[in-house]
């Protein structure tokens, strides 16, 4: 049984998006097809007739900071975050969630952009890009007098998702090519950390990214990112809002995470965890996640913690 019927390598942007339109909503977009072929091969999805190789794009395949902004393609594997230095100083909790998606294997293919695109709401790299503050461009054909004319947009990271495994970015006709945050400056740093069941290549049971900024030992700002805690990655305002204006000292960390299991939709997963289980972790993971990122944020010393343990 074949699960495609023709496949394309485009080089740009706007080839992808011409094929995607050339073919009325029967392609899909693949880049290391980490989710997209199982779900084929296991009929998890119905056979397409066409993929659309976004690999070879290379301003989806690129790192780079300019204008105020580290930029990072769709198409960028985890292995390449995992090695940019420039994102272990910048952008410390991309780097340690990308670090623990799957084996060595997965990594070198899986990309940040399919990571985001499947939509799940413990996706690891999804939720670093939440606590980011990251924006993702999204590009578009729009017929013209029977023209394609490509539009592209920066939305907020939130704005991608619908529910659980469900994007509202249109596959069929529309590419997140890439995305953009600010680099971590001085005073300013994150830190991602999660539980997740032994054998290492399953989703985190829970898993927390913060970026923060201090003044001394007082936190100025924060922001706070779990999944899955609900049909989406959640941000934890109300706690961001505690821990604003005051120093990260031990006796704040349970009031945290009660604010925190406050907003959580926290499930039970038959696979995974109960929500009884996932609701103890929060404690644990707030400690972890902001005092690593509070003492970062102090010192200015930066190793990324946890990578390529799978």
């Amino acid at each position: 049984m074949a699960f495609w019927n023709h496949y394309h390598l485009p080089s740009s942007v706007d080839e992808a998006l011409s094929l995607l339109m050339s073919y009325a909503g029967q392609a899909r977009v693949v880049a290391g097809g980490t989710d997209l072929i199982l779900e084929l091969q296991q009929g998890r999805r119905a056979p397409v007739e066409a993929l659309i190789d976004v690999t070879r794009i290379s301003e989806m395949t690129r790192i780079e900071e300019a204008g105020g902004y580290l930029g990072v393609g769709a198409a960028v594997t985890h292995t390449a975050i995992v090695a940019s230095s420039l994102l272990a100083q910048k952008a410390t909790c991309l780097v340690e969630s990308c670090g623990v998606i799957g084996g060595p294997q997965v990594r070198n293919v899986a990309t940040l952009g399919g990571n985001v695109a499947h939509a799940l709401p413990a996706g690891d790299g999804t939720l670093s890009l939440v606590a980011l503050e990251a924006e993702a461009e999204v590009a578009e054909c729009r017929m013209q007098n029977e023209e394609c004319r490509i539009e592209r947009e920066w939305r907020p990271m939130i704005s991608l998702f619908k529910g659980p495994g469900e994007s509202a970015v249109d596959q069929t006709r529309k590419l997140i090519v890439r995305f953009r945050f600010k680099p971590a400056g001085d005073g300013e740093a994150t830190a991602y950390k999660r539980i997740m069941r032994p054998q290492g290549v399953a989703l985190p049971i829970l898993a927390l990214a913060v970026w923060m900024q201090t003044s001394g030992d007082v936190v100025d700002d924060v922001r706070i990112a779990l999944g899955p805690a609900g049909p989406m990655p959640m941000r934890a305002t109300r706690a961001e809002t505690y821990l604003t204006g005051i120093p990260l000292v031990k006796d704040v960390i349970p009031q945290i995470a009660d604010l925190i299991v406050s907003e959580a939709k926290l499930r039970t997963s038959r696979h995974r965890a109960t929500a009884e289980y996932r609701r103890e972790l929060i404690e644990v993971l707030a400690r972890r996640a902001l005092t690593l990122a509070y003492q970062r944020a102090r010192t200015g010393e930066v190793v990324p913690e946890g990578v390529g343990l799978g």
